[in-house]
């Protein structure tokens, strides 16, 4: 079979994920830096962050259109869509995670952790029990490019979770550098939170962990799953039969459930994130710094548990 040269297969794992003679697809360009996807089923569209511009973009697979969704936006970064068919966003310049709600009114969710401000929330996932989990790296208020330039009143970038009842927000990990994307595994036994610490520290992390999810929502564990061989792990998404696809500095990186890398998608630019989409969950969107590209894989986005 031929496969495009933006496919690298680096272990025959990889072809079954893959379809041959299927082309990545620009969708649009002129993003600064192209990140958060989510994807709404019913309208049949996706929303992405374009974070310096301060706005939403969104593509129509309707007709392939793109246009300005929300400008301004507080600089919003990563984005999910609850199980209410809501966006819950996290804003760099709010320093908070809002949600949009259905009439679209907006609804501050989270915006300090004991009576001290949030840093600028990266990214987020909504579990099955309605628990809205983020991480607070400094990236937002480390300079005007992305936010505005302010110090941490936290005294550290960590991870919470917020209460889907009492709305509490709960710290549930702390020693990350630069916590980044996060995702659970289909079964939600396991949760992935990645670790761009190396923008910030020589040396540092640049690396996904790996914890185990306790009946009662605590974490434990935390090895290092997987290091990133091209530039950093950011946004990534998992697929139904547990694989990563990683964004990365080269493309976009697919890992087994072991944390092996068995092949790639090369975009031409470094990746931020990544969402599944379309009518069937197997259309890959990509986050490519200012582009805004897609490709059809042979498999699916993970379900959420019910």
């Amino acid at each position: 079979m031929m496969y495009t040269d933006d496919i690298v297969i680096l272990d025959d794992r990889f072809r079954r994920y893959v379809l041959p003679n299927v082309h990545k697809e620009t969708l649009y360009t002129g993003s600064r830096w192209a990140e958060g996807p989510a994807y709404f089923p019913a309208g049949k569209y996706l929303v992405w962050s374009d974070i310096p511009n301060d706005r939403l973009l969104r593509y129509d697979e309707t007709d392939d259109s793109v246009s300005v969704f929300s400008k301004p936006c507080r600089y919003q970064n990563g984005h999910t869509v609850d199980r209410e068919g809501r966006l819950v966003c996290c804003e760099h310049q709010g320093r908070q995670v809002s949600r949009v709600e259905i009439d679209g009114s907006e609804t501050v969710l989270a915006s300090h952790y004991q009576g001290k401000r949030l840093n600028s929330p990266n990214d987020v996932v909504v579990k099955s029990d309605g628990s809205i989990w983020f991480t607070d790296p400094t990236y937002g208020i480390d300079g005007h490019y992305e936010g505005d330039k302010s110090d941490s009143e936290t005294g550290g970038s960590h991870v919470y979770r917020i209460d889907p009842v009492s709305m509490e927000v709960v710290v549930v990990a702390t020693d990350f550098v630069q916590p980044n994307g996060l995702a659970f595994s289909p079964g939600e036994k396991r949760l992935y939170i990645v670790d761009t610490g190396a923008t910030h520290q020589e040396n540092g992390p640049r690396h996904i962990r790996v914890f185990d999810v306790g009946q009662d929502n605590s974490l434990s564990g935390g090895e290092v799953f997987a290091t990133c061989s091209e530039g950093l792990f950011d946004g990534f998404r998992v697929d139904v039969e547990g694989n990563l696809w990683s964004s990365a500095g080269d493309g976009v990186h697919c890992l087994t459930p072991d944390g092996e890398l068995i092949g790639k998608i090369l975009t031409g630019e470094a990746v931020a994130n990544v969402e599944f989409g379309g009518v069937k969950r197997n259309r890959l969107y990509i986050c490519a710094t200012r582009t805004m590209q897609a490709i059809y894989v042979n498999t699916q986005a993970a379900l959420r548990k019910t």
